[in-house]
C-alpha cells in the first residue's frame, strides 16, 4: 500500500467510529416530526366563479318608434359611468324626419277639413235644389189631381189628358223621391269619406308628436349609466354621437351602485357547505387584492345539467355587503367559502 492511501486510511477510520457509535433517534420523537399534531385541523376553501349583477338595473334601447323608419340618428348621450337621477335626459335622436311628417300631416288634415266644409255646403245646395224639385213635381201633381175632379164636366179627351198628366206627375214625384234619398246617401258617403282621410292625418299627427317624445329618453331609475354593445358601421361597439343606431338595439344600462350581488352556479357536491357559510368573502378577477364582504342569500331549488354532462349545478346568489367603487356588472368574480375540516 502507498503513503497516501496510509494517510487516507487513517483520516477516515475516526470519522467513521464516530457515527457508529451515534445512537438512533426514538421512534415517537420522528413521528411527531413528520406528522401534525392532532389538534390542527386543515382548512378547506370552496371557490365559485360567477358574474356581477346590480339588484336594481335597467337597460335603455333605442326607441321603437312607428312607421317606416330603421335607423335613427342620435344627438345626445349622457357619457360613461356618468350618475344619473331619475328623470334626467340620458339621450336624444334626430327628430327631423318625424318634425317634417308631423308637419306634413297638419297641412294635409288641415286641406281635408276644408274640402269637408267645402263638401257639406256642397250637399246642401244641393239638397235644397232637389226639394225645389221635388215640390214643383208635388204641386204638379196636385193640380193634375184636381183636374182629375172635373171628369164629368169636361170632354173625354180632356179627361185622357188630364188622367195621363196625374200618373205623369206621380211617376215624376216618386222618382225624385227615390232619387232623392240616393243622392243624400251618396253625398253622405263622399263627405265620410273626407272624413276618414281627415281621422287619417290626425293619427299621423299623433303618431308623429308619440315618436318625438320617444326621441328623447328618460332615466327610469337613478343610478350609475354605462354603455352597452350595439351594432354599428357593421361592427360591435359602443354607440357614440352621429351613429345611425337600428331601433330595437340596446343603447346603456343603468344600475344602481349601493346593491349588488354575486350571481353564480355551484356543484352539486358543494352545495352543502352554503348553510354553514353565511358570511363570504368575494374576490373580483381584475382587481385581486381586494376582498369584499358578501353573504349567501338564496340557491336554486332545482339543479340543472348540461345537456350530455351528468355533473349538476345549483344557481346560487350572493348578497354583496358593502359599496366598492370596483364593482360594475358583468365583471367575473370568486366567491370563496372558508371553513376548517
Amino acid at each position: 500500500m502507498s503513503r497516501s492511501a496510509l494517510k487516507f486510511a487513517a483520516a477516515v477510520l475516526p470519522i467513521l467510529l464516530a457515527a457508529c457509535s451515534r445512537s438512533a433517534p426514538p421512534t415517537v420523537q420522528a413521528a411527531s416530526l413528520t406528522s401534525p399534531p392532532g389538534n390542527v385541523r386543515v382548512k378547506r376553501e370552496i371557490r365559485i366563479t360567477g358574474l356581477i349583477q346590480a339588484v336594481h338595473s335597467v337597460k335603455i334601447f333605442v326607441p321603437q318608434i312607428q312607421g317606416q323608419i330603421s335607423t335613427m340618428t342620435l344627438t345626445k348621450l349622457v357619457d360613461n359611468g356618468a350618475h344619473v337621477a331619475e328623470g334626467d335626459l340620458i339621450a336624444t335622436f334626430d327628430p327631423t324626419q318625424q318634425l317634417d311628417a308631423a308637419l306634413g300631416a297638419k297641412a294635409k288634415f288641415e286641406d281635408l277639413q276644408h274640402q269637408i266644409a267645402q263638401k257639406i255646403a256642397e250637399n246642401r245646395a244641393a239638397a235644397a235644389s232637389r226639394a225645389v224639385d221635388l215640390r214643383s213635381a208635388q204641386a204638379d201633381l196636385e193640380k193634375a189631381t184636381l183636374e182629375l175632379t172635373k171628369l164629368d164636366t169636361v170632354a173625354d179627351i180632356l179627361k185622357r189628358q188630364n188622367e195621363i198628366a196625374a200618373a205623369a206627375a206621380k211617376i215624376h214625384v216618386d222618382s225624385l223621391t227615390k232619387s232623392n234619398a240616393f243622392h243624400d246617401k251618396s253625398e253622405a258617403a263622399a263627405a265620410h269619406v273626407l272624413e276618414l282621410q281627415r281621422d287619417r292625418q290626425q293619427i299621423y299627427i299623433q303618431r308623429a308628436d308619440d315618436n318625438i317624445k320617444k326621441l328623447e329618453i328618460h332615466a327610469p331609475q337613478a343610478g350609475m349609466a354605462v354603455y352597452e354593445l350595439t351594432y354599428r358601421s357593421g361592427s360591435m361597439g359602443h354607440a357614440q354621437v352621429g351613429d345611425q343606431i337600428y331601433r330595437g338595439y340596446p343603447l346603456l344600462s343603468i344600475f344602481d351602485p349601493s346593491e349588488m350581488r354575486v350571481r353564480c352556479s355551484i356543484n352539486e357536491p358543494d352545495i352543502l357547505a352554503l348553510a354553514s357559510h353565511g358570511k363570504v368573502a368575494v374576490y373580483l378577477d381584475a382587481y385581486p387584492d381586494t376582498a369584499i364582504p358578501a353573504h349567501f342569500e338564496y340557491s336554486s331549488p332545482v339543479a340543472s345539467s348540461p345537456l350530455g354532462t351528468p355533473i349538476k349545478t345549483f344557481l346560487a346568489v350572493f348578497d354583496i355587503d358593502r359599496k366598492d367603487p370596483h364593482l360594475l356588472p358583468d365583471l367575473s368574480a370568486a366567491v370563496v367559502l372558508g371553513g376548517a375540516q
